[in-house]
């Protein structure tokens, strides 16, 4: 069973939060990205907590400016620190402060809270996995020096649009069922998108898209353009993008926004790296190989820390 409940934060955020297993346990939480929402994990959580799988809790929440998480009106408050700071203070409440989590899994705009988490707070978790979601360093290099991964990210550049959350809003959210259909997809089929599903999509956007628009204004890691630098005037230092958790990384190498080479040069940022590539699967690989996900899941948390 998940249950649904409405965390508040010590800084004054609320978190919508699903989740599954005792409290007490040890904690896995699980990071959507966009245009997602935290109900994306149900089979996770509901397959981790039980006894035979780990016994743990697991907790997925809306990022802040999703379904019913607080969603600021100010773009800056959605920079990484304050990502960061959601999922430190969901974190202390889930654990006690006594104990790390065991492992943070994230995927899309998840992951990238994630990769900030995991460089930032290293101590508050033993394991990262990352689902296609591409590293800050890595996406930087391939947003700056290679055109197909500036094309594919192009996107990007309407999301940032002050008429965006209109645009997408538009015919039952066409834009959007574009996303999860051919955009990001390479116009595979989609079985997977259920009337059911969308209706669960559609309980998440009909709560409001400006705090998912909010991600990609207050970032400047998308293409540049002749009136925005954006990629091209960042400089990250490697204090910023190494990461000393072992960390589990699944790509499904269909992905069309987010291409392998994304992954190439991976361990010079993540030593304890298990990379995992997946012919055949695209950017929605979580819903499209969920068995397979699961398991790679499981048999990295059985591995030591």
């Amino acid at each position: 069973m998940i249950e649904t409940y409405l965390q508040p934060l010590p800084h004054g955020i609320t978190l919508s939060c699903r989740a599954a297993g005792s409290p007490g346990r040890p904690v896995l939480v699980f990071l959507h990205g966009f245009p997602e929402g935290a109900f994306v994990w149900d089979a996770l959580l509901e397959h981790f907590s039980k006894d035979e799988n780990g016994g743990y809790r697991c907790v997925a929440p809306n990022l802040r400016g999703f379904e019913r998480s607080s969603a600021p009106p100010e773009v800056a408050a959605y920079r990484p620190k304050y990502l960061v700071q959601d999922i430190a203070a969901l974190v202390a409440i889930e654990t006690g402060g006594t104990q790390p989590l065991e492992c943070l899994v994230a995927h899309d705009w998840g992951g990238a809270v994630a990769w900030n988490f995991a460089n930032q707070l290293p101590h508050l978790a033993k394991r990262l996995a990352i689902i296609n979601s591409p590293h800050p360093g890595t996406f930087l290099r391939e947003l700056k020096s290679n055109p197909a991964q500036q094309q594919a990210s192009a996107y990007m550049n309407f999301l940032i649009r002050e008429d965006a959350e209109k645009l997408l809003t538009d015919n039952d959210y066409e834009r959007l069922w574009g996303f999860l259909t051919h955009e990001f997809t390479g116009e595979r089929p989609t079985p997977w998108l259920t009337e059911a599903v969308k209706d669960q999509y559609r309980g998440v956007w009909s709560q409001g898209l400006r705090g998912g628009c909010n991600y990609y204004r207050s970032s400047p890691l998308r293409p540049p353009r002749p009136e925005d630098p954006a990629a091209a005037a960042v400089e990250l230092p490697a204090s910023m993008l190494t990461i000393s958790v072992p960390t589990l990384v699944v790509w499904g190498l269909d992905d069309a926004a987010l291409p392998p080479e994304l992954i190439e040069g991976l361990d010079a940022y993540v030593p304890d790296l298990a990379l995992h590539k997946v012919p055949g699967a695209s950017h929605w690989i979580i819903h499209e190989q969920p068995a397979l996900v699961q398991n790679l899941l499981s048999d990295f948390l059985l591995q030591p820390s």
